[in-house]
Parts: structure tokens; C-alpha cells; sequence
């Protein structure tokens, strides 16, 4: 270690508040983005696109549901800009703040019987918020913990804010079945789907007072000290860095494919084509969330043992396979059903511990939040935005055969961009395998 590494090295107390910081605030990021997919599929069709077939209806509410995906590049690039100038900190807050904000707005919205097609058009802009949000989030908590990880310890650090999607959901997930178990459906679909929005103000709150009590991460700090700080974060990184760039957005790809077709999509087909209740599914989708929480620390710690990419190309080859196995599952019934959650968040769990740290490493300090940000929203355009539309359109013209080779052809694809990840070089000139 350097005598600059010492200087600016974090104190073990310092290091378990910066993790839980980064923790804390993806759980809440995530437990917002999570309750608008329920409520996509649960309530926005009856509440916002009447007046239609409800598999329209479907569809025009899953169309709001990926305006958020192509939100966050844009957040990345904002957000990312002030990362890179001002700091992780600052950012951070301001993501949260924005994020947050908008969350508590969708659960204030009039519906389409109070105010007609203005309803649906709130729920975009306030859709678009949450991704913008979101864009500059995941990014700067990454880099949060990343950066102050040790060597040999980055994808160990870097799973901690990843934790948080899991932590999110099942929050998020729990939420919709106590006030589905406990409210009338009349009362549900009138103003018990809002209090999970509402409330979401009181998980902001939290966050806001453990961010703002944290220190700029110390690679940052090396930057200022080193005046490497670059005018225009964006430029330098499509200038010197977007070889990296694609190939983190298509590494990343299936990650957000496996994952939306697990959560959107998977509690639509069962609850619409199968004739399943939400009772059925939501619990299922729970127990499956539980495996993806459990596998994220595994694939990290073999992640930092064995090498990130290795890792991430074996995850994704799973899931190339698991493909194959969706329409079996499916026409399971309820234990197939099991098995195809459990199975299937076990595989994203792989996948998603060590992403943070791959998708952070080509970068260098300078044009890190900025280029971690953007590979991970690209990837998010790619593989999420779509997914549950795609996939419906698949399963409905075609069959469940389709929507699985559409998961295959996916995982091949992100495969063969991670396997060309390996042939770059990271910031320090090593190999980023």
C-alpha cells in the first residue's frame, strides 16, 4: 500500500457505515422501482388504461413501465457528470431525493376516472422521475462501496449495494400481500394500492440521514488531490472508453432479461393466461427472491477468488439453459411454477453479485460514475425495458418455447460480450478477467 493508499485509506468504522449507506439506499431505490412493476401488473391497467380489452390495457401500462429504462441512461449521464466533478456524495443524495420524490407522487395521482388521459400522462412523467433517479443511483452506490474496498476485495464490497434489489423486492413484494390478504378487492383498487408509495417517503427519510452522514470515497478524494478531474465526463468516456462502454451494456444484458421475465412478466402470465390468483403467485415470486438474496454473496466471494467475468460468463450460461426450461415449468402448475422462481433468482443471484465490480473496473476514477452508470442503464435499455412486453407478445403469438429462446439468444449474447470483456484492460493495465 502506498503512502497516498494510507493517507486516504477509510477507518473500519467509516467502511461499515459507508457499506451500509450503499446498502440501504439501493433497498430503498429498488423497493421503489419494485412497487411500480406490482402495481403495473396488479392496478395501473384497470386504474389508468380503461376503456380497453385488458390485454391492451396490459400492454399500454407495461409501455409506462419502460419509459424508466430509457430514463436512466439520461440520469447516468446527469448524475454522472456531478459524480465525477463533485463527488459520490452529493450525487448520491440528489439521486435519492429524485427518485423518492417521484415514487410518493405516483401514490397522489388522480386515476383515469377523475381526470381522463392526463391520468396516464402523470404517470409517465412521474415513471420517467423514477428512472432518472434510479440512472444516477446504482452507479454511485456501487462506487460507494466499491471504492473503498482492499485489494482482492471488490466484488465482496460491491455486492452490498446489489443486496439491496432483493431486499427491495421482498419488501416491496411483502407489502402488496399484506394489503391484498387484508383489504377488499374495492378497497385495494381504490387506496390501498397507494400507501406503499406513500410510505416509501419514511424509507427516504432513513436514507437521506445515513448518506448524509458518510465521507467521500477515497479514490475520489486521489482525483482532486491529483487534479485529474475531467471537464466533460460524458465526452471523455465515448472519446477513450466506449469499447468498454458496449461491452458492459451487453454484458449486463441478461441480468435485467432473467430478472424481468421472473418478476413482470412471470406474475402477468400466471395471473392472466393461467388463471392463477395473485395469492398463488406473489408468495412463490417471495420464496424465489429469497434464493437470489442467498446466491449474491456466493457469487462474490467466488468472484474475487476466481475472477468476476469467469463468474458472470458461467451465470449467464445457466441461464442460457434455464430457457429451455420455461415452458416445462410453466405447464407444471404451482410446483413447477415453484422451481422456475427458486431456479431462476438462484441464476440472477450469480449473475448479480459481481456485476457491480465488472462493470466499475475498465473505468478509471476519473469517468467512473459516469461509465459504471451508463453500461448498466444501456444494459437496462436492452435487456429490461422491453422484456415483459416482448415476452408477452411471444408467449401469446408463438408460445412459452419462444419466450424461452428469446432468454437463450440473450444469454449467448451477453456470453460472447463478456468473454471479449476479458481481452480489456482495466484502469491499473490488468487484465479484467
Amino acid at each position: 500500500m502506498t503512502q497516498s493508499d494510507l493517507l486516504f485509506a477509510p477507518s473500519p468504522a467509516s467502511t461499515r457505515r459507508v457499506l451500509f449507506a450503499s446498502l440501504i439506499g439501493t433497498t430503498i431505490e429498488f423497493f421503489d422501482f419494485y412497487i411500480y412493476a406490482t402495481a403495473a401488473v396488479l392496478v395501473f391497467p384497470a386504474l389508468f388504461f380503461p376503456g380497453t380489452d385488458p390485454a391492451a390495457a396490459q400492454l399500454s401500462s407495461f409501455v409506462t413501465f419502460a419509459i424508466a429504462f430509457f430514463a436512466r441512461p439520461v440520469g447516468a449521464v446527469v448524475f454522472g457528470h456531478f459524480g465525477d466533478r463533485v463527488g459520490r456524495k452529493a450525487t448520491l443524495v440528489a439521486a435519492l431525493m429524485t427518485m423518492g420524490l417521484s415514487t410518493i407522487a405516483i401514490g397522489l395521482l388522480p386515476t383515469h376516472a377523475q381526470v381522463g388521459v392526463i391520468a396516464p400522462l402523470l404517470l409517465a412523467i412521474c415513471r420517467f422521475g423514477q428512472g432518472f433517479g434510479l440512472g444516477g443511483e446504482w452507479g454511485g452506490a456501487v462506487l460507494l462501496a466499491t471504492e473503498n474496498a482492499p485489494p482482492g476485495r471488490k466484488a465482496w464490497f460491491g455486492m452490498f449495494p446489489q443486496l439491496g434489489a432483493p431486499i427491495g423486492f421482498i419488501l416491496s413484494t411483502g407489502a402488496f400481500i399484506l394489503l391484498t390478504s387484508f383489504m377488499a378487492e374495492a378497497d385495494f383498487l381504490s387506496w390501498g394500492w397507494r400507501i406503499p408509495f406513500v410510505a416509501s417517503s419514511i424509507l427516504v427519510f432513513v436514507g437521506l440521514w445515513v448518506r448524509l452522514r458518510i465521507h467521500e470515497t477515497p479514490e475520489f478524494q486521489k482525483v482532486v488531490a491529483k487534479a485529474e478531474r475531467v471537464r466533460a465526463p460524458v465526452l471523455t468516456l465515448f472519446a477513450r472508453y466506449k469499447g468498454a462502454l458496449a461491452l458492459g451494456a451487453l454484458g449486463g444484458t441478461t441480468t435485467f432479461v432473467v430478472f424481468y421475465l421472473l418478476t413482470v412478466w412471470g406474475l402477468s402470465w400466471a395471473t392472466g393466461e393461467l388463471g392463477l390468483s395473485r395469492a398463488d403467485i406473489l408468495p412463490l415470486q417471495l420464496i424465489g427472491v429469497m434464493f437470489f438474496g442467498a446466491f449474491i454473496p456466493v457469487a462474490a466471494l467466488a468472484a474475487d477468488r476466481w475472477g468476476q467475468l469467469r463468474i458472470l460468463m458461467l451465470a449467464s450460461i445457466g441461464i442460457g439453459v434455464f430457457g429451455f426450461l420455461i415452458a416445462p415449468l410453466f405447464n407444471a402448475g404451482l410446483p413447477g411454477l415453484l422451481v422456475y422462481f427458486a431456479l431462476g433468482f438462484a441464476l440472477m443471484g450469480c449473475t448479480y453479485g459481481p456485476l457491480s465490480a465488472a462493470m466499475a473496473r475498465p473505468f478509471p476514477a476519473a469517468v467512473r460514475y459516469t461509465g459504471a452508470s451508463m453500461a448498466f442503464n444501456v444494459a437496462g435499455i436492452l435487456g429490461a425495458s422491453l422484456a415483459p412486453y416482448v415476452a408477452t407478445m411471444l408467449g401469446k403469438s408463438f408460445g412459452l418455447g419462444a419466450v424461452g429462446l428469446y432468454l437463450t439468444g440473450a444469454a449467448l449474447l451477453t456470453t460472447l460480450a463478456l468473454w471479449a470483456m476479458t481481452r480489456l484492460k482495466n484502469e491499473e493495465g490488468e487484465g479484467a478477467a
